[in-house]
């Protein structure tokens, strides 16, 4: 029987992969909504931009009460509907913290182990695989593939293993109680296992300029996917040479008049292939050597402040959208000191990917030393649950000796 619910409405775009997250999740509770597609919708796109300050962000989700969520995680959408999603059971053989190709990955294939697994997902499955707009370097695709098709593809072959996924839940904190693992989520549930992966993945790293806070969303944005389209027929900037940055410029060339893609070093930090298509693109132009020094705009970015690192000479560009890809953070503060991580808080592992505490592994973006590709979070996936199967066996033994 479907939930009636509060009368929500959904403002959002086919496009936008956040939208999509939340209009999965709000169906998957059978929590009806209304839909507004604002690039059909001229009177929604106003409204959006009145009740967000001038600013176009989606989705905005409207209630009954005439309260609203902005850009919300599936975790905020949970809580605003008074919903507890809890795991059916209170213990697993392995717990998989976090939804992306590491996480799907490692989980079926310790589910095919035979393993009880759960994966504990605080957004979105798929990661930032799933918000990607095409990826061209799996391998079985050579015609690529949409990121969000891949995700669902691999969540819907883990789900055939018999995996449970428990989303909009954060995980507070990893500890070690004698041979298990004790999980804690944000809603203070508890569950144990006796093996997890930590796969949390990474997220969009911030310049931290003046302007850059308070313009974010407002002609500053960290996902050309999510937010190019709306700058259809007009000028962009990408900030930042690599793979992330020259993929996304290439991106947005499908809508701008032109990209400008800036790169602090004096030279592209991207593979030489997507160097070389940039260097064809009539409507992209690079510049290296290159700082973004401040943004600048009232209610939206009107000008970006630059310096050429070799001249010593600003100058004020008037892109419509700034772009900034200049790195990845990990997803591991909820660690706190449980889990020994580098210098840039990365998860250290050993060899076989186990952390300093027995029977938690990591893989994929989260690790110090992954390689930050798809195809790595993949292959390092499924290494980590065959980690914990030796290790499972060696705890089994162990625990037969004791005659526990």
């Amino acid at each position: 029987m479907t939930n009636a619910g509060p009368n929500i409405t959904v403002y959002g775009a086919p496009w936008c992969p956040d939208c999509k997250r939340a209009k999965q999740f709000l169906g998957e509770q059978r929590v009806i909504f209304k839909w507004v597609d604002i690039d059909g919708d001229p009177a929604g796109r106003e409204y959006v931009q009145q009740i967000n300050n001038g600013k176009q962000i989606i989705p905005t989700i409207v209630f009954e009460d005439g309260s609203l969520l902005v850009e919300p995680s599936n975790a905020e959408l949970a809580s605003k509907l008074n919903i507890n999603p809890k795991a059916e059971r209170s213990y697993y053989n392995l717990i998989v913290i976090g939804g992306g190709p590491a996480g799907l990955t490692s989980a079926l294939y310790a589910a095919r182990e035979g393993m009880d697994t759960l994966i504990i997902e605080r957004s979105g499955v798929g990661g930032q695989a799933g918000v990607t707009e095409r990826i061209d370097n799996y391998p079985g695709f050579p015609g690529g593939i949409a990121g969000g098709q891949l995700a669902d593809q691999m969540r819907a072959h883990a789900e055939r293993f018999g995996v449970e996924i428990l989303p909009a839940q954060s995980v507070t904190s990893v500890k070690a109680k004698g041979d298990f693992k004790l999980i804690t989520t944000e809603t203070g549930d508890e569950y144990c296992a006796d093996a997890v992966i930590i796969a949390t993945g990474s997220r969009y790293r911030r310049l931290n300029l003046p302007g850059e806070e308070d313009l974010i969303g407002a002609g500053i944005h960290f996902c050309a996917t999510c937010d190019g389209p709306f700058y259809k027929d007009r000028e962009m900037l990408v900030v930042g040479g690599g793979n992330s940055g020259v993929e996304e410029g290439l991106f947005l060339t499908k809508f701008a008049t032109k990209v400008t893609i800036v790169e602090f070093m004096d030279r592209l930090g991207a593979s030489q292939i997507l160097q070389d298509k940039a260097a064809e693109d009539p409507k992209i132009e690079i510049r290296t050597s290159t700082a973004v020094q401040e943004f600048k705009g009232q209610n939206r970015l009107e000008s970006v402040l630059i310096k050429d690192m070799k001249s010593g000479e600003t100058e004020a560009i008037h892109p419509a959208a700034a772009f900034i890809f200049i790195g990845l953070d990990p997803n591991t503060s909820f660690l706190g000191d449980s889990i020994e991580l580098d210098q840039w808080n990365f998860i250290k592992t050993g060899e076989n990917f186990s952390t300093n505490i027995p029977g938690v592994y990591a893989a994929g973006d989260v690790r110090a030393g992954s390689t930050k590709q798809i195809t790595g979070a993949v292959g390092e996936g499924s290494t980590a649950a065959m980690m914990v199967r030796h290790y499972m066996e060696r705890l089994q033994s162990s625990r037969g000796y004791r005659g526990d």
